[in-house]
């Protein structure tokens, strides 16, 4: 399949040191997208946009988080940018959950950590949504590559 991406990179320049816990949600996240994701890119300007495999670099600049798409030779897409405002607060939500569910894992019974995990799995599934919703026009993702790249994402916030 042509639509989607085959190599990731995540820009670190300037990034907070994650910890254990992050850098391994990091490593599932781009694990598991390369097994299987679907990234599409549409006509842009009215014209067709080379085919994939993608590769994709992930970044923030200037408060916006930048994709930067190539071939999977390496030849240049292009670029799109989006605003980081909307994910301010779900990502931080996201933050507050994920660390309230590490916690757990090491004390609490398996009952509490499955209602944790549940609630973990809802601001997820809410960040994956707006990340869809923004690349409307730009990108076309399935629901389980937006909530992957969501997880990419809240990497990039860290610290």
């Amino acid at each position: 399949m042509s639509n989607r991406i085959c190599h990731i990179e995540i820009d670190e320049k300037g990034l907070a040191r994650p910890t254990p816990e992050i850098e391994q949600e990091r490593r599932v996240a781009i694990f598991d997208l390369l097994e299987e994701n679907r990234f599409g890119l549409p006509l842009r300007d009215g014209r067709a946009v080379p085919d994939g495999p993608y590769r994709l670099h992930l970044a923030i600049r200037e408060n916006r988080l930048v994709f930067d798409i190539a071939t999977e030779d390496g030849a240049r897409v292009g670029e799109f940018h989006l605003s980081l405002g909307p994910f301010r607060q779900v990502v931080k939500d996201y933050f507050q959950i994920c660390e309230s569910y590490f916690d757990a894992v090491k004390r609490l019974p398996p009952s509490q950590i499955e209602a944790i995990d549940m609630a973990r799995r809802g601001i997820h599934n809410e960040g994956a949504a707006i990340l869809q919703d923004r690349l409307s026009g730009k990108a076309e993702v399935d629901t389980d590559t937006a909530r992957r790249l969501f997880t990419l994402i809240c990497v990039l916030h860290w610290g």
